[in-house]
Order: C-alpha cells, then structure tokens, then sequence
C-alpha cells in the first residue's frame, strides 16, 4: 500500500519523506489556505516545493467546475511538473475532463467519492486515482470502509487500473483497516502515520534492554 500525506505544510512533507515511506502527496484549496498560501503565484510555487521535497506523486486540484475551466486549469497544473496529478471532483463535468486528460495521457484523482457508483464512472473515464472519503461518511454515520470493500470488489471484478486512494483518514486504525481491506494508497495527516509507530510493549522492551545494557556495564 502507498502512503500519501495529507497536507500542503512544507515541514511535515518533509518529516514523512525522512522517514523512507513516503509515496507521494495530496493537497486542496483548504490545505493551502491553511498554511497562508493564497494567490495563484503563491499557490504555483508552493506546488513545486512540494514536487522538489517528493518523489512521488502530488495531487493538485481544480477550482472549475465546468469541462472548459478544468480543462484549461488541469492542463495548467500538469505543465508544472511531471509528479503532478489533476484533481478533479466528481460531478458530471469532472468525469468528462477525466476522460480528456485519460485520453491526453494525464493522471488524474477524482476527489469527494462517496458511493461505489462514482468510483465506478471515474474508473470508467479513466481515473488514476479515486479518492473516496471514509471519515466524512463516519460522520454522518455511514461506514467509509465498507465503501472501500464494495469499491475493491467492482474494480477487481473487472480490472480496472484506477487505483483506490481512500481519503478523509482521521486515526491511525484507518489506515490499518484500509489495508485489510485492500487499498492501494493511503492520504492522511502525519498524525496517523507516525501513530504506525507506537506500541506499549515496544516501549518497555526498549526500556527493558536498555536498562540491562546499563547493568551489565
């Protein structure tokens, strides 16, 4: 499974990316407003900051919502850098620009999947990745991992590509489930990444060996 971090802030793009595991990274226009990058210059070179700290793959997304406008936009951000990914919403008018740019050779990840439904038509224009949303479907009392399981079933049956990039992860046991489940990629904050790391008897093992380290010295 690939691990893509959630955040367009620059220092822990860098922490995940020392610790080896890195795959690539999603950003949105929240994330960047969150970090004070406004403007469209501004919002430009902080793509290809994140693009020079990387290897992998970094979702940049649209702001039209109409096909000329994503379009024009996606092929925009696709000129920056070759690790950029067009992220496209799903609605009528993205899947259609997802097939364009399916067609152009462009990857794209089709971002705000909630149902089996959409994740079938972005697979079908040619999506390089579908994003589906599990926690906002946690918090509307929807299970988000179940989407994750029907969508894994359609897209084996009928060996779609596109890859499942199950977004929206909130904790640590998200990550750990969509990876039971069969989730080729992750996108979470370095939070859930970092808390991979953590378990009691590791610690007091560690504690335990080095302590007798001490004794025997």
């Amino acid at each position: 499974m690939k691990f893509f971090i959630d955040t367009a802030n620059l220092d822990q793009i860098k922490e995940a990316q020392s610790l080896g595991i890195l795959d690539g990274v999603t950003t949105n226009p929240s994330l960047m407003a969150k970090e004070g990058v406004t403007g469209q210059k501004n919002i430009i070179d902080h793509y290809l900051k994140i693009c020079d700290i990387v290897d992998g793959d970094v979702s940049a997304e649209v702001i039209s919502v109409d096909y000329k406008g994503i379009v024009k936009e996606g092929e925009e951000l696709a000129s920056l850098h070759k690790q950029i990914v067009i992220k496209v919403p799903m609605i009528e008018e993205g899947v259609k620009a997802i097939r364009y740019f399916n067609d152009k050779g462009l990857k794209t990840n089709c971002t705000l999947v909630f149902s089996s439904g959409q994740a079938l038509l972005a697979a079908k224009a040619g999506a390089t990745y579908v994003s589906p949303f599990i926690g906002r479907l946690d918090d509307i009392s929807t299970d988000g991992l179940e989407l994750i399981g029907d969508i894994r079933d359609i897209y084996d049956n009928y060996a779609y590509e596109t890859e499942i990039l199950a977004a929206s992860i909130r904790h640590t046991m998200h990550i750990i489930d969509c990876a039971k489940i069969g989730a080729d990629v992750v996108t979470s904050p370095l939070s859930a990444i970092k808390g991979l790391l953590n378990h009691p008897l590791t610690d007091l093992g560690l504690e335990k060996f080095l302590n007798d380290h001490k004794k025997g010295n």
